[in-house]
């Protein structure tokens, strides 16, 4: 597939390194030419140095022969410009835009359709960041969590701690536990290293546990982990930008929420625009504050600026005055290798969750969504079986004689409303939606040949 890339900033960049290695044709375009440099250093790709939204530069990068573009620049501007050009001059069948400003993505249905700009689908990372913080505020105790099939599967990453019932016995002990709920731990990585689960694999305290099962039985299997944790009642939130605004409206309804904004004016305005939410204007590494504020009585802290080192300061700072948990918004990988897991709770990367909804747009295969796991290195897909058994190297096969690459394993199977937890002798049938995990993500073009019916399905 020909796939132009608009912008080489840290999106892009992954975006580029995880497309390079399936077969694409891929050109990066950025004003940068150190940027570029430095990809092209890197990987096999083509790049070209100017502005993005400029029909000369479109067309050196060979919009007028390629299959898809994706504007990921720092402008919204010239995201959706590049976009119209690429539709009108060029005629590129799919066009995917990063828009970050949310006074353009509350207008996305008048917006964004053939008869204004015609782009295919927007990716707006801070709305993404929003929905994934409050699903791992849904799953006290969780450190990632992926939803499939509409909200009916639930992948979960947890730490198993000593006290959890399960920790010193084997993986098969969970069916003797808990024998009318289905599961399947899809992956172990231990001291940072993956091991393959099986029924005997002893789970041990601090192995980070990747379990998939139907989104009902989360909290059950949870428990059976670590000791369950009591849900985040009393919340402080620092940053009052659009991700720090949503958290508020979602939360303060049945949560005790106050928020802390540096800016007077913004300050005032969220005060107004929030309901139930104490808000008031000062520095979060103050700790006369926080002490004021009784941060030794908050269960969860959500430090969400777009300054990494104070999101990261003073989130440290609250946890070594009481805070029963720690959540930080951190825009760089390196950084988030740091703190994940450590003296801070969670770590969470935008890159991530925009990256995870780009690759669901670009992938070939009928893949309905994907996530991007433990820093990029492990993904998560949920695809449609298509075909029938003449034309698919799937469908009506069980599941134990696919021939699946290294470190992948199948979790469950979304069959109409029905959620079945993967075993040896599960037979797919047409339109099943497949949750995988892939402990190596190079492997997801090996995923997408396996899953593509022949060119005689019609």
């Amino acid at each position: 597939m020909k796939i132009i890339i608009l912008g080489a900033g840290q999106v892009g960049a992954s975006l580029a390194e995880n497309l390079v290695g399936e077969n694409n044709d891929i050109t990066v375009v950025d004003s940068s030419n150190e940027r570029l440099q430095a990809l092209q250093d890197r990987f096999d790709l083509r790049v070209v140095q100017g502005n993005a939204s400029s029909p000369r530069v479109l067309k050196d990068a060979g919009a007028d022969d390629t299959d898809m573009l994706i504007a990921v620049t720092n402008s919204d501007e010239v995201n959706m410009v590049a976009c119209q050009i690429a539709f009108t001059l060029f005629n590129v069948p799919k066009k995917i835009a990063r828009i970050r400003s949310q006074s353009i993505v509350m207008y996305e249905k008048e917006l964004f359709n053939s008869d204004a700009f015609p782009i295919d689908h927007i990716i707006a990372p801070e709305k993404l960041v929003s929905d994934y913080i409050a699903r791992l505020i849904e799953h006290p105790g969780a450190l990632q969590v992926a939803s499939f099939a509409e909200g009916k599967v639930g992948l979960v990453a947890i730490k198993a701690y000593y006290g959890g019932t399960l920790v010193g016995n084997a993986i098969s002990a969970l069916r003797v536990h808990m024998p009318n709920i289905e599961v399947r731990v899809a992956a172990i990585f231990r001291r940072g290293k993956a091991i393959r689960p099986q029924g005997t694999t002893i789970i041990e305290a601090d192995d980070e546990v990747f379990f998939i099962t139907a989104s009902q039985h989360i909290r059950a299997i949870m428990s059976e982990m670590q000791k369950p944790e009591q849900p985040y009642k009393r919340i402080m939130i620092v940053g009052g930008g659009y991700i720090g605004e949503s958290l508020a409206k979602r939360l303060e309804k049945e949560n005790s929420v106050k928020l802390i904004e540096k800016n007077l004016k913004r300050a005032e305005e969220l005060s107004e625009n929030l309901s139930n939410t104490i808000v008031f204007c000062g520095n979060s590494s103050d700790q006369e504050l926080l002490a004021e504020e009784h941060i030794e009585q908050i269960d969860l802290f959500i430090a969400v600026t777009n300054d990494d080192e104070a999101n990261i300061m003073s989130a440290m700072l609250a946890k070594r005055m009481g805070a029963r948990k720690a959540m930080v918004l951190i825009q760089r990988n390196a950084y988030v290798d740091l703190v994940h897991g450590g003296v801070l709770d969670i770590a969470i990367s935008p890159q991530q969750a925009t990256l995870s909804a780009l690759l669901t747009h670009v992938r070939k295969a009928d893949l309905k969504n994907v996530y991007s796991l433990r820093e990029g290195v492990a993904e998560a897909i949920e695809i449609v079986a298509r075909g029938d058994s003449m034309t698919s190297k799937v469908v009506g096969k069980e599941l134990g004689q696919l021939k699946l690459p290294k470190g992948t394993s199948i979790g469950a199977i979304v069959r109409n409303e029905e959620v079945l937890i993967a075993h040896d002798n599960t037979v797919v049938e047409t339109d099943d939606h497949v949750i995988l995990f892939l402990v190596n993500k190079k492997f997801i073009s090996d995923i997408e040949k396996l899953f593509q019916p022949s060119p005689f399905f019609l």
